[in-house]
């Protein structure tokens, strides 16, 4: 089946956002009692007293990375004031508050709201390397699909850098973005692994990046397909997420499979089903989301009008970004 870009772009936006939802209700229940009591569909209340439909900040996060990208040329700074929007005034929150936030994004803020460069806001200690930039890159992929690859991570290690700024954290996000180039691509899910470890070996083996690489050995193995469940973690670690994102997608055949696999891995639920169901509407498009799902989402319309936007802008051929060296 071919899935025009378009459909893709939408899958991609829309399948994290409905990841997400689907996930709320049972963050940091145990992978046990979600083996009991399986999520089968979207589901309200529970862990955050929220109503079905309701997204979190990885989704608020990834909605003012859209609205930051919308503009054709991207400034650190614009996205640094949505995210602090956000945080002030529920901009981009699915009913009008922050009900959740990770401690490595809220210090970063606070050292921007004390002057610090977004740029280098970030934590760079490596404790500070949870997936609270991983959830919200998916953007960059989209927005610079069509970019050489060393300009497309470039921009996703900068964008990473304004909460999570070691190398680790950019690393996985870059990694990510690969990924997501591939699906988006046509790639299948297997190929674009492929291409995604190549890219991997051929950028990442210089410092500050090269000191990373033993974190990454099962990731750029090529072999994430054939764990066992029991050996995939969902923590709010940065690998653990991005490894169950990629064993989701590669180990089902549909997007319901993939987010439903992900959210009853158990733990962080919202951010795994986030970042799964972002590569999983990439493979197959807005239409294999269940329309009941999505429909339920808060906010959709707003939502469906600012990806118009995003949609316009990824369409523009720009200028090469030249990446720092």
């Amino acid at each position: 089946m071919v899935v025009a870009k378009q459909e893709r772009i939408l899958g991609g936006i829309w399948g994290a956002i409905v990841g997400d939802a689907l996930g709320v209700p049972v963050e940091f229940t145990s992978r046990d009692e979600r083996q009991r009591a399986p999520v089968t569909d979207m589901r309200g209340y529970g862990t955050h007293h929220q109503p079905p439909g309701t997204w979190s900040d990885d989704s608020s996060l990834l909605l003012c990375t859209v609205e930051a990208l919308c503009k054709q040329e991207y400034r650190p700074e614009r996205l640094a004031a949505l995210f602090l929007a956000w945080q002030d005034h529920g901009q981009w929150t699915a009913h009008g508050a922050v009900f959740d936030i990770g401690i490595a994004t809220s210090t970063a803020l606070s050292r921007v709201r004390n002057g610090i460069a977004p740029e280098d806001a970030g934590g760079a200690s490596e404790r500070e390397n949870g997936n609270g930039s991983l959830m919200r890159i998916l953007p960059v992929a989209l927005r610079y699909a069509d970019a050489p690859v060393e300009e497309m991570l470039f921009m996703a290690h900068r964008m990473s850098a304004i909460t999570h700024r070691h190398p680790r954290s950019q690393m996985a996000c870059g990694l990510y973005c690969c990924m997501a180039k591939g699906l988006l691509g046509g790639l299948a899910p297997l190929d674009a692994y492929r291409f995604m470890t190549e890219q991997g070996h051929r950028y990442y083996n210089v410092a500050p990046f090269n000191r990373e690489m033993p974190h990454f050995v099962r990731i750029l193995s090529g072999t994430m397909g054939n764990a066992a469940a029991r050996e995939i973690a969902s923590s709010g670690y940065v690998l653990h997420t991005l490894e169950a994102s990629l064993w989701c997608l590669l180990t089902t055949t549909s997007y319901a499979d993939a987010v439903l696999t992900a959210v009853n891995l158990g733990d962080d639920t919202d951010t795994t089903g986030c970042v799964v169901g972002g590569l999983a509407g990439l493979q197959y498009g807005m239409k294999a989301i269940p329309p009941t799902w999505r429909s339920s989402v808060a906010r959709e319309s707003e939502i469906s009008t600012l990806l118009k936007r995003f949609i316009g802008t990824c369409m523009v051929k720009r200028a090469m970004v030249a990446p720092k060296r």
